[in-house]
């Protein structure tokens, strides 16, 4: 039960540290669209693929997957993005 918090709680810290990392790098998230897309798909195919084999695995590039989801949405935002 208690790892299953854990769980949780660490993949919801994905969602601040990602404004964080957007809010520090505004002015390349328009440059790195392609990138993160990139990313978030392959990290989300990867981490079903993972599953299966090590969930620490899994959990981690699910993490990145929300972190470079989360870069992308705010780089479509003109107010946020500098430039």
């Amino acid at each position: 039960m208690i790892q299953i918090i854990l769980i949780i709680v660490i993949l919801l810290l994905a969602f601040p540290l990602g404004y964080l990392l957007a809010y520090l790098a505004r002015d390349e998230l328009v440059e790195g669209r392609k990138w993160f897309k990139l990313l978030a798909f392959v990290s989300g195919i990867f981490a079903i693929i993972f599953l299966f084999f090590s969930l620490a695995t899994s959990l981690t590039l699910v993490f990145i997957s929300i972190v470079s989801l989360i870069s992308l949405i705010k780089s479509y935002d003109k107010k946020f993005v500098k430039g």
